[in-house]
């Protein structure tokens, strides 16, 4: 894996699944975060709005003006699903609010981008695969990628970020998706 250096992560949805394996992942680097916020939902409200002026923070303290994923990044775990132009998976599960919820994740994605950009923070939407979790396999068919060769491919991806990836929509094995 590339060199993916990371001060201070914030991993939601890190109960189980794909949020789970990063924490892993994170956790087993040679040179781990200095802190690895886990985070689940919480029924009561959002809390990870509370983080983005952390995030401006981070952006302002680290050194040189190249956006990247060391620097600071709002990193949303989206899906094939929700493109517009190829619906990944339509003939084995059409699941037509997952895919809407995804499709709006990918505009929020393309809005923070504008929004975040003077901050100096770099926004994409990453498609982690058909992926063997809970959710995955929900179909009844067995998804070919395993949670690890996921998290590894998408820490990968991340490492190779620059400016010119920002506002952009990439599989796990940094292959554009179509928005």
């Amino acid at each position: 894996m590339a060199d993916l250096r990371v001060r201070s992560v914030l991993v939601t949805g890190a109960n189980r699944g794909i949020g789970l394996g990063f924490v892993r992942q994170f956790l087993q680097m040679p040179k781990p975060p200095e802190r690895v916020f886990a985070a689940c939902r919480d029924p009561k409200g959002q809390r990870a709005q509370a983080f983005l002026p952390l995030l401006k923070k981070a952006a302002q303290g680290s050194p040189g003006s190249v956006l990247s994923c060391s620097k600071a990044a709002i990193v949303n775990i989206s899906s094939a699903a929700g493109s517009i132009t190829s619906p990944f998976g339509w003939d084995k599960l059409q699941v037509v609010s997952y895919r809407c919820s995804k499709a709006a994740l990918n505009m929020l994605t393309k809005c923070q981008s504008l929004g975040y950009r003077e901050h100096g923070i770099l926004c994409i939407a990453l498609h982690p695969g058909w992926v063997q979790t809970e959710m995955g396999s929900s179909s009844g068919d067995t998804p070919p990628v395993t949670v690890d060769a996921s998290v590894q491919g998408m820490l990968k991806v991340l490492s190779s970020l620059s400016k010119k990836d920002s506002s952009t929509f990439l599989n796990w094995k940094g292959n554009v998706v179509p928005w």
